[in-house]
């Protein structure tokens, strides 16, 4: 019989749940969850990787008080905002506590550069204490600025992409039923508005939406998904000594944009393939050598039946990319359908399946893809005045190359690059042979 990785720790988790004092403070957690905090003991720099969201309001919209206090409200509601990571007994998990909330303003520089709200931003979410808080709310604008720009950002084992619009549309709701007499005080931790242990109805909720994660990754780690991803994956390699060095912690990054029309039709559901060889042809420009690449891309939803809860719930599949000729977004679209099929199968699993057919390679991915369809989020909206989504670069990239897309009123894709890595101008030539692509396969603009 098959042994999971994902077996072998329910069954530790459960051996320290029959050892605790407080059972009931403990809860699992996902793949996804686990695989965040071994990468963040593993980042030379410990490194919080984060889930931020960037809001344009005129200038006096956000009242800072209000905000708090609407941010605890959301906080108190989710079980994965009221909890620490931690380990017990060698077993990573949950502690439910108090939530966990900074809202604050962000210092504008001076001068230069570093006089803007963007700057500003960037810097705080760059400082993020390792020990929390899982949210942060900060506001930054410059003098003579007429918006200001409000962060939302998550610690991603607390949140997902699709769990972004649980929260703007909770912290829109709190902020709209503000009550004057909740606690006030910006900064640092906050104290709940709501009783210390947690509503126990959100944390059944939550719970059960984890074990119910857990039980499709154990049932995903199987015999037949160890075998797709082993012959899909064995021919990839490690990315060379060199290399890694020199990308391994980006101190400056490279970003460029372009809008497309957006999808409609039967095309609208080969966006997401013809994507993936986009950013294949980008990688495949970049890249040194004859070796097969490795895209990854966050792929995942709650489990069925489960709770609209705010948790972690995500796995990230992996698309290799080898050297040869132009292929049909039909042969694409196969091969990814195919994958989805094994889409539950852990990470820490595929990367055993590939080792196992002789892939030289630790799990490390040459590129990211992520993509949003906007019409499934709700807008946040403070004070009367909807947030306008807006995008703040130059920060870390957990791949030397990373491609997002935004699928709306247009599709916008965002692709930035470790300047340690490549040279701007390679990267912007990889750019334009990822719009080609996009072209090729979507049609020409409109």
């Amino acid at each position: 019989m098959y042994s999971s990785i994902t077996a072998a720790y329910l069954a530790r988790y459960r051996s320290v749940l029959d050892a605790a004092p407080a059972p009931a403070e403990l809860l699992p957690l996902t793949g996804a969850q686990r695989r965040f905090l071994i990468t963040r003991r593993r980042d030379p720099r410990g490194r919080t990787d984060i889930v931020p969201l960037f809001f344009a309001f005129p200038r006096g919209t956000v009242d800072l008080p209000r905000l708090h206090r609407a941010a605890v409200r959301l906080a108190a509601r989710h079980p994965a905002l009221r909890g620490a990571f931690t380990t017990v007994r060698g077993t990573p998990l949950l502690r439910l506590g108090a939530p966990a909330v900074e809202v604050a303003r962000a210092a504008v520089g001076r001068g230069g550069p570093d006089r803007s709200a963007a700057a500003a931003l960037r810097r705080a979410l760059l400082d993020w204490p390792l020990d929390g808080p899982v949210l942060r709310l900060l506001l930054a604008s410059a003098p003579d600025d007429d918006e200001e720009v409000l962060a939302v950002a998550l610690d991603h084992a607390a949140c997902d992409e699709q769990s972004l619009g649980l929260v703007t549309a909770d912290l829109t709701a709190a902020y709209g039923r503000d009550d004057a007499s909740a606690p006030e005080g910006l900064g640092g931790r906050a104290r709940p508005d709501s009783p210390d242990s947690p509503d126990e109805d959100g944390v059944a909720a939550y719970r059960a939406a984890v074990e119910g994660q857990l039980a499709g990754e154990a049932a995903a780690a199987s015999e037949t998904a160890h075998a797709h991803w082993a012959a899909r994956l064995g021919g990839l390699e490690e990315v060379p000594r060199e290399e890694a060095a020199a990308g391994g912690v980006a101190r400056s990054t490279g970003v460029v944009t372009h809008r497309l029309p957006a999808a409609t039709g039967a095309a609208r559901g080969g966006v997401f393939p013809a994507l993936l060889d986009a950013v294949g042809a980008a990688a495949r420009r970049l890249a040194a050598g004859e070796r097969v690449l490795a895209l990854g891309y966050p792929w995942g939803g709650r489990p069925p039946g489960a709770e609209p809860v705010l948790g972690c719930f995500l796995n990230t599949l992996v698309h290799p990319v080898a050297p040869g000729p132009a292929r049909s977004l039909d042969e694409l679209s196969a091969e990814w359908w195919d994958d989805l099929d094994h889409a539950d199968t852990p990470y820490d699993e595929v990367v055993r399946a590939a080792r196992s057919a002789g892939a030289r390679w630790s799990g490390t991915l040459d590129g990211l893809l992520t993509f949003e369809d906007l019409n499934r989020r709700p807008p946040l909206v403070l004070g009367g005045a909807a947030g306008r989504e807006t995008h703040v670069g130059g920060r870390p990239l957990a791949a030397p190359l990373a491609v997002s897309a935004s699928h709306g009123e247009d599709l916008l894709v965002r692709l930035a690059w470790d300047r340690d890595r490549y040279r701007d101008a390679d990267a912007e030539a990889a750019f334009e042979a990822l719009l080609a692509t996009l072209r090729r396969h979507l049609g020409p603009p409109a």
